[in-house]
């Protein structure tokens, strides 16, 4: 079944958002699945613009400081350490296919405020201009925790509004949304396309699946009404097994996953 019919040329943008489950194996980097990952932006960007939302600079601190992951301080430092390991090994790995990247980093500030947002706009543009694919994160380092969206879901689904995307992918550990709680129901589906979340759905509890994780699939339902609202698709698949995404993004075709079609479609 063909998809995406308003993502059809270069000029076209989706927001690729990967989580920390994805990146992470036990306390390190999943070096497979991070090539993996850029193998596909690669492809993917020889037919759109691509922006990557990542997690795992907690993650990656982790490998070089044992600091108690609980404490918000400690938080803070393994993020400090983190990141430019995670951007290091980003910028490896895209140098194996000559595209370069910016790291951006952002808070829920940067959307608050007129000036700063057209500022981010305007680095995103530039970036992607310039053959540069933008690497997008939250700053939980120097900030207060009411300046943050604690989690990369919702960060995600800002940048995709703000950048006009027409997609927001979500690479998850899960691989699509189902009709139940499939650790609980066997029989549970997973639901092809949704086109409302309801309220009970968007309050229901978080269930983070890794001690490096902030969220769950509630804050992946939020991140879909927020674009679904504002005229953005969201297609959430597996990280793990990039194969759907490759189907859906590189050849318009919809094998698993679940979109999540925007109200004016």
């Amino acid at each position: 079944m063909k998809v995406m019919k308003n993502i059809n040329n270069k000029n076209r943008r989706v927001v690729i958002k990967v989580g920390s489950s994805v990146l992470t194996e036990q306390t390190g980097i999943a070096k497979e699945r991070m090539l993996n990952l850029v193998t596909l932006i690669a492809k993917v960007s020889k037919k759109y613009e691509v922006v990557l939302v990542t997690s795992g600079a907690v993650a990656a601190g982790y490998t070089a400081l044992k600091l108690d992951r609980e404490k918000q301080i400690s938080k803070k430092v393994l993020a400090s350490a983190g990141q430019p390991i995670l951007m290091s090994s980003y910028k490896r790995l895209f140098g194996i296919y000559e595209i370069n990247t910016s790291q951006i980093l952002l808070t829920e500030d940067d959307f608050d405020s007129r000036k700063r947002t057209k500022i981010f706009q305007q680095i995103i543009n530039t970036s992607l201009e310039s053959g540069i694919i933008p690497i997008v994160n939250e700053n939980d380092i120097s900030t207060t925790p009411d300046q943050l969206f604690g989690d990369n879901d919702q960060l995600s689904a800002h940048v995709a509004y703000h950048v006009n995307a027409n997609l927001l992918v979500l690479l998850s550990d899960i691989d699509g949304y189902y009709d139940s709680n499939p650790k609980d129901n066997p029989d549970a589906k997973i639901q092809k396309e949704v086109y409302r979340v309801s309220e009970d759905e968007l309050n229901a509890s978080f269930t983070p699946n890794s001690k490096f994780a902030t969220g769950g699939i509630v804050t992946k339902l939020k991140a879909a009404d927020y674009v679904m609202r504002r005229g953005v698709d969201m297609f959430l698949c597996s990280g793990f097994d990039l194969t759907t995404a490759m189907a859906y993004l590189i050849d318009d075709n919809h094998t698993k996953g679940t979109l999540f079609k925007a109200k004016n479609d």
